[in-house]
């Protein structure tokens, strides 16, 4: 899938952490969200990220879905997918993503979702929640896809997890 002219890649993450964010269990995890995140936010092709509350150490977990508050969600936008790609997979940013297992739950469903957005666009969470219902409903298409849709990405293919693992 070809990246429209004028637009970013938005991508939705979702997860289900084992224990509350105030829980020894996650400790470790909540400790590198705001160092991971900040790396995030100083990568080229970085656009836009959901905030949390500000609070240090909380990252997006204020962010929640539904009402189970261990239920967490991570919105970013990026200029294109080798920009993301370079991020998840090409920071620390992976050694976290390695051991998430440590902190998530494994999840019986798609939990990650992308989608192309026109520049100047901050996605909301319901859009973005709406992206991945779709996904889940309709496989890959131009209104939702996932890795393997991105014919300019590539490291997914060796890094990525399965589909119904935690991110």
């Amino acid at each position: 899938m070809k990246q429209p002219d004028g637009y970013h890649l938005a991508e939705l993450n979702v997860g289900r952490l084992l224990a509350p964010t105030d829980d020894p269990r996650v400790a470790e995890f909540m400790a590198n969200l705001d160092r991971v995140n900040g790396l995030g936010k100083r990568m080229p092709g970085f656009v836009w990220m959901m905030e949390g509350s500000g609070e240090p150490g909380t990252g997006n977990t204020e962010n929640s879905i539904g009402d189970d508050p261990q239920f967490v969600a991570n919105l970013t936008v990026w200029k294109d997918a080798p920009s993301l790609e370079k991020f998840v997979w090409g920071t620390i940013h992976k050694q976290f993503y390695e051991r998430r297992q440590e902190w998530f739950e494994v999840l019986g469903a798609m939990h990650f979702v992308m989608w192309w957005m026109p520049e100047g666009h901050e996605p909301t969470l319901d859009e973005a929640t709406e992206r991945l219902e779709h996904l889940r409903a309709h496989g890959a298409t131009e209104h939702a896809f996932d890795w393997s849709a991105l014919s300019d990405a590539n490291m997914w293919k060796t890094h990525g997890c399965t589909h119904v693992a935690a991110e």
